[in-house]
């Protein structure tokens, strides 16, 4: 993971940037907040180390012009500060997670490990329309109904997601879900496909899953008035 270290006080950068370097991570660092804010909107970053207490522009503000510019890096704030009230400022302005000094260095990177888990799992998540498949639980909801599907329903419909709005051939969708070089019957598609069709669009006036005649099928994402892009 590449970390960005934004913290003024000599010892502590050093001893964060050996800390996390040696934890196996790529360190970068800055020493005051706004070369700390021009580094972090200008590099691909996992995750920000973020004290308060900077010069030229200080942790607070530096943390809230990062989201507003829609910034979603984690970003974990490592202060002295350890009032409640300061706590709840900076979770309240954007902070992912909260950790006074002094700390424990394990800590640190377990912190560090559970917000970008907690960030990636987020971002994994496909919305379409009212769709909402969660991959890594291997969950599906529509209009908020939990629909359960088999393991192989879960596998056809994540293929025809994967090329939203773009037919998928019979065959590769066989291949997808029994290999290539099968020997399973092209009725055995159907049978799947019209399962699922069952489950996801039976109940809803607006169809998601598209036979396109003669090529195979696509999933088409409707988009409600109103509905953010995702």
């Amino acid at each position: 993971m590449r970390i960005l270290i934004i913290e003024d006080e000599p010892r502590m950068l050093e001893l964060l940037c050996k800390g996390l370097y040696e934890s196996g991570f790529t360190v970068m660092t800055a020493a005051d907040g706004e070369i700390g804010l021009e580094m972090a909107t200008t590099h691909e970053l996992d995750a920000i180390v973020l004290d308060i207490g900077l010069p030229k522009m200080n942790g607070y503000t530096l943390m809230q012009a990062l989201r507003e510019r829609g910034s979603r890096t984690p970003l974990l704030m490592l202060t002295a500060r350890d009032t409640e009230d300061e706590i709840i400022h900076g979770l309240d302005v954007g902070a992912d997670d909260y950790l006074t000094k002094p700390f424990s260095f394990p800590e640190l990177v377990a912190r560090l490990q559970s917000i970008t888990r907690q960030r990636k799992r987020v971002e994994d998540i496909v919305y379409a329309g009212d769709l909402v498949i969660d991959p890594i639980r291997r969950t599906v909801s529509r209009q908020g109904d939990v629909i359960e599907l088999t393991r192989l329903e879960f596998q056809l419909l994540s293929r025809l997601v994967q090329s939203m709005d773009q037919c998928v051939p019979r065959q590769s969708l066989m291949e997808s879900l029994w290999g290539k070089g099968h020997e399973v019957g092209s009725t055995a598609l159907d049978v799947l496909m019209n399962a699922l069709r069952a489950k996801i669009d039976a109940t809803h006036s607006k169809k998601q899953i598209v036979t396109v005649r003669g090529a195979g099928y696509l999933f088409k994402r409707f988009r409600y008035a109103g509905q953010e892009e995702r």
